[in-house]
C-alpha cells in the first residue's frame, strides 16, 4: 500500500449493455499526485516507486527502501525497539509516538543496519517520513550515531538516506542538540578514513539539512527532491516574495555546487555500488608488478627524425589549439570507462570548465580532474573554454583532498588558455582560490600525477601542476601566459607572438631541458579523436610505472620530494 501518497480513484458504476460494470477492487488503482492520471499500483511497485506516467517520484516506505538497494536477505537491522521519549514533557507527545508506531509497524523515524549492496558490506540508514515527517529527536538522533559509530568500528562505508522535516518541535533542545551529535560521529567516521554517502529524498530540511545530510564524502540527491534549511513557505512569508520555478530542489542544488550529482531510483543500487568498489578497503598495487617497466621512463620519446627538424615554437601553439585536438573528456572517455562524475565546490557553484570524479585504472581507484574546453562550439561556450572560476578551483580541491583520506593517486589533464579573468571571478577570489590550491597541493599526502594535453596558461595550469611529475603531450605548450600576452607587455605589439613563443621557452622539449616536466609523450602527425586510442595506450603504459613507484613511496617520503621538486626551481 502507498498510504496517502496516492489518492484512492475507483471506476464509478456505469451501465452497459449487460448491466453494471463492477467497481475495480480497492487498492487497484491509485492517482498520481503529479499529473492526476490513474495508474495501475502494481506498475508503480516495478517501476521503483515512479509514475509510469510523468516520472513523479513517490515518497516510499524505509523498508521498501531497503529491499531497493540491499542485496536480497542481507540487511541486518540494528536498534530496532529505541523509541522516543518526551524531554519537555510536551502534552500528548507520548500518545501521538504511541499511534504512528501502531500505523506504520515503526518504532522511531529511521531504520538503522548493516546490508550489502551488490555484494560490497556497508551500514546503511533510511528515514520514513510516515513517521512525524522523519523529524530528528533524541532517537532518530541516536538511532543514527549508534550507526556511525558502529560502522567506524567495523570499519565500514556509511549510506545515509535523508528525509525530514527538520528538528522535532516537540522535543526542542534536546532535538538541537542532535545536529551536533551526529556532526561529531561522522567527524570521528570521517577522522578514520571512511566514506560517508549522504543520498538526499524529498523533502530534506532544516536540521537534519544543516547536520549529517549535508556532510558526505559524497552527496548525490534523487531528481527533484526539495532540500533546503528553512522551508520553501517560511522564506516567502520572511523576504516577502514569491519564490522562482525550481528553488530549492535538488536540480538548483546541483548548479550552485551542493551536490554531487543526481540519483535517479532506477540506477541507484548500481551507482552507489560502483561508489563503495571504488571505495572498498584492501585495494593493492600488485596489478602494476608485472607492467612497472613498460611504464618506466625512457626520457625523450620523439623520433629521430622529429628531433632533427624540430617544429618552431609558434607551430606547437598553434597545434595546441587546434579545434579538432582531443580535449580532457575524450581522455577520460578513452582511459578511464567507469569513470563517475561528482560535481560543486560545496560553497557556490559547479564550473563546468572543469570535469572531476572517480575511477579505477586496471583495478586501481583514482581520482581523475580535467580542464576541460568543449568539442564544439555549443560545449566551448557551456565551458568558458576551458577558463576555470573560483568555484572550478575549489571543486577541483575538494576532490583532491577527498582522494587524500582515500588514498587514491590524483591524476589532473592540464588544459587551459588561462584562469577566468571576469569581474565576477575576482569577486569570489580568483587568486585565493589558485593560491589555495597551490598550498595544498604541495603538500597532498598521495601521489599526484599533472599531463598538459594541450595549453597550459599560466597559473590557471599550474593550480592543477603542483605534481610529483608532469608530463607533456609533444605539441602542448606551457608557460607563464600566452604569446599574445606576453608581446603586448614586453613589446607592446601582439602581433610579434610568433616571436615570442621562441623567447618563451614554452614547448615540451624547452620544459624538459629545463627540468620542469618529466615527460614528452608522443603524439601522431594528425591528432584528432581517431587517433586518441593509439596515444592513451602509451600514456596507459608510463601510468602503470608511475603508479607503482609512487604508491609504493612512504608518505612523508612522497611529499619532501615534491617539496624539493619545486624547491630546486
Amino acid at each position: 500500500m502507498l498510504g496517502k501518497y496516492f489518492k484512492k480513484t475507483v471506476f464509478r458504476k456505469e451501465r452497459a449493455a449487460d448491466g453494471v460494470v463492477p467497481e475495480a477492487p480497492q487498492g487497484i488503482l491509485k492517482k498520481c499526485n503529479a499529473c492526476k492520471a490513474a495508474i495501475f499500483t502494481e506498475d508503480v511497485k516495478r517501476n521503483c516507486y515512479i509514475c509510469p506516467k510523468c516520472g513523479n517520484y513517490f515518497r516510499i516506505h524505509a523498508y521498501r527502501r531497503l529491499e531497493l538497494i540491499l542485496d536480497e536477505g542481507s540487511f541486518e537491522e540494528w536498534d530496532k525497539g529505541m523509541t522516543a521519549g518526551n524531554p519537555l514533557e510536551f502534552p500528548g507527545y507520548e500518545e501521538k509516538v504511541k499511534a504512528l508506531q501502531e500505523k506504520t509497524g515503526l518504532t522511531e523515524a529511521v531504520v538503522t543496519g548493516k546490508g550489502r549492496i551488490n555484494g560490497l558490506e556497508t551500514v546503511i540508514g533510511v528515514c520514513d517520513g510516515r513517521f512525524l515527517m522523519a523529524s530528528m529527536g533524541e532517537a532518530v538522533g541516536e538511532k543514527i550515531t549508534r550507526a556511525v559509530e558502529r560502522a567506524t568500528k567495523l570499519a565500514l562505508p556509511v549510506v545515509l538516506f535523508a528525509c525530514s522535516g527538520g528538528a522535532r518541535m516537540q522535543e526542542g533542545i534536546v532535538s538541537l542538540m542532535q545536529m551536533a551529535k551526529t556532526s561529531a560521529a561522522l567527524k570521528r567516521h570521517s577522522d578514520a578514513g571512511l566514506l560517508y554517502v549522504s543520498v538526499l529524498t524529498d523533502p530534506t530540511t532544516g536540521g537534519v539539512t544543516a547536520s549529517w545530510a549535508m556532510l558526505g564524502d559524497v552527496i548525490l540527491a534523487e531528481p527533484h527532491a526539495l532540500i533546503g534549511f528553512a522551508g520553501p513557505r517560511v522564506i516567502e512569508q520572511t523576504i516577502g516574495q514569491k519564490l522562482p520555478k525550481g528553488f530549492q530542489r535538488a536540480e538548483f542544488l546541483l548548479e550552485h555546487g551542493f551536490v554531487d550529482r543526481i540519483l535517479p531510483r532506477d540506477g541507484a543500487k548500481e551507482v552507489l555500488a560502483e561508489i563503495l568498489r571504488m571505495h572498498a578497503k584492501g585495494k593493492n598495487t600488485e596489478v602494476f608488478t608485472s607492467r612497472a617497466d613498460s611504464g618506466k621512463s625512457n626520457g625523450n620519446v620523439t623520433s629521430a627524425a622529429q628531433v632533427e627538424e624540430k617544429r618552431s615554437a609558434w607551430d606547437s601553439v598553434q597545434k595546441a589549439r587546434k579545434k579538432d585536438r582531443p580535449v580532457g573528456g575524450d581522455y577520460i572517455q578513452k582511459m578511464f570507462p567507469d569513470f563517475i562524475e561528482f560535481h560543486g565546490d560545496r560553497l557556490f557553484g559547479d564550473d563546468p570548465a572543469i570535469i572531476g570524479g572517480i575511477a579505477s585504472f586496471e583495478g586501481m581507484p583514482v581520482t581523475v580532474i580535467a580542464e576541460a574546453k568543449g568539442a564544439d562550439t555549443k560545449e566551448n561556450i557551456r565551458r568558458n573554454f576551458g577558463m576555470p572560476s573560483p568555484e572550478g578551483y575549489r571543486k577541483a580541491l575538494r576532490l583532491m583532498k577527498q582522494a587524500e583520506k582515500f588514498h587514491r593517486p590524483v591524476i589532473c589533464l592540464v588544459d587551459t588558455p588561462g584562469a577566468f579573468c571576469g569581474m565576477e571571478a575576482e569577486e569570489r577570489g580568483q587568486g585565493e582560490a589558485i593560491a589555495r590550491n597551490l598550498y595544498e597541493m604541495s603538500a597532498l599526502k598521495t601521489p599526484v600525477l599533472s599531463i598538459v594535453i594541450s595549453e597550459g596558461g599560466s597559473g590557471g595550469a599550474l593550480a592543477l601542476a603542483v605534481a610529483d611529475e608532469v608530463w607533456m603531450m609533444q605539441n602542448a605548450v606551457y608557460s607563464i601566459l600566452s604569446p599574445e600576452g606576453f608581446a603586448s607587455i614586453l613589446w607592446k605589439d601582439g602581433k610579434r607572438a610568433p616571436e615570442a613563443a621562441e623567447v618563451m621557452k614554452l614547448t615540451a622539449e624547452d620544459l624538459k631541458e629545463l627540468g620542469i616536466i618529466e615527460e614528452i609523450l608522443e603524439e601522431p602527425e594528425v591528432f584528432t579523436v581517431e587517433t586518441l586510442g593509439t596515444v592513451c595506450e602509451t600514456i596507459k603504459g608510463k601510468l602503470r610505472g608511475f603508479l607503482k613507484q609512487y604508491t609504493e613511496t612512504d608518505t612523508e617520503k612522497l611529499v619532501e620530494k615534491r617539496y624539493q621538486r619545486f624547491r630546486k626551481m
